[in-house]
């Protein structure tokens, strides 16, 4: 033990080892040499006393603490009011957002069969309007060409001629109704 103080005492936090680190656990290796041999300490909690019961009975009275009211100011709740509505308007978009996606899955999905109804379609036209096929059916119904007697030619050798009438302009007014007519739509439209 006397090695262990001797040591201790020509150690400082100054001090170098050999290799001039510094050794971070030097100070727990010193303790553990000071208390080689002796038994671990134990930690005693004190234990409250109980209390004596005196024959007179205190009677203690609380004293509450209020806070003054304060007063909400109003860009606090413009604030909240604007924050709701946003919320609300995120809310709606989202709504419709999840709403148009589920119409582009609908009508991706009618697409694609109406291109397999394409399909088997275009191969019956092909198959109806084959040659040999019409010919046959022709045939079998008695039909035949056209003799020579049959045959009328028209004779267009005379100039085409056309007629045009010309409409009369509107007036201002009558654009102005036309145009409010046409803006009312439109937006009737948009939010169909």
């Amino acid at each position: 033990m006397a090695s262990a103080a001797k040591d201790l005492r020509y150690r400082s936090e100054y001090s170098v080892n050999g290799s001039l680190a510094r050794d971070l656990d030097w100070e727990i290796r010193e303790r553990q040499l000071r208390h080689a041999g002796e038994l671990p300490r134990q930690n005693t909690v004190a234990q409250p006393q109980p209390k004596r019961r005196t024959a007179q009975k205190v009677k203690t009275e609380t004293k509450v603490q209020l806070r003054e009211r304060q007063e909400v100011s109003y860009a606090a709740i413009a604030g909240f009011a604007l924050v709701l509505g946003l919320a609300v308007m995120v809310l709606m978009s989202h709504i419709q957002l999840t709403s148009l996606s589920n119409e582009t899955v609908k009508l991706k999905n009618e697409l694609s069969q109406l291109q397999t109804e394409n399909v088997s379609l275009t191969t019956q036209y092909e198959r109806m309007f084959d040659l040999t096929t019409v010919k046959a059916a022709a045939e079998k119904a008695g039909m035949s060409k056209p003799s020579n007697s049959q045959i009328c030619y028209v004779d267009l050798s005379g100039g085409d001629t056309a007629v045009v009438y010309q409409q009369e302009e509107p007036s201002v007014l009558g654009k102005a109704m036309a145009s409010v007519h046409h803006g009312f739509y439109a937006v009737v439209e948009y939010f169909d």
